[in-house]
């Protein structure tokens, strides 16, 4: 891990909400923006900032998460996450982020993500992946 790795780093990134994020238990013309894939973009762009400062056999992993889903936006329209760093602990990187459309806030929250070694962290899986199956 870098030492450039501090609070305050910040990464904002524009999604475009296509069918793929949305919802369709309301109907076809209600279809917005899912609470799950908010949260997963919020994952992958947490993931884009802290992995800029790593070393190359280092990446990170969510370990929790805190999400208000404060508003809808509709297919076809997108949102801007920003995700920033508020401390970093040792291995602990704690991450606030807020996502907006075109007319509101939609989402707000915590993230909490670790940073593992990649090999030592696919041995691990390749471990229990064994153990799982005899």
């Amino acid at each position: 891990m870098k030492t450039t790795l501090q609070p305050g780093l910040t990464l904002t990134s524009r999604i475009e909400i296509d069918a793929g994020r949305t919802i369709s238990f309301l109907g076809e013309d209600s279809r917005v923006y899912a609470t799950p894939f908010v949260l997963y973009d919020v994952e992958i762009i947490s993931q884009d900032l802290i992995k800029a400062h790593l070393d190359d056999s280092e990446n990170s992993v969510g370990s929790h998460v805190d999400i208000s889903h404060l508003a809808p936006t509709p297919l076809g329209m997108w949102a801007d996450i920003q995700v920033t760093v508020t401390a970093v602990k040792g291995r602990k990187i704690d991450l606030a982020f807020e996502s907006r459309d075109a007319l509101d806030l939609i989402a707000r929250g915590t993230h909490t993500r670790y940073v593992v070694d990649k090999y030592q962290t696919a041995e691990q899986i390749k471990s229990k992946k064994q153990k799982a199956t005899g």
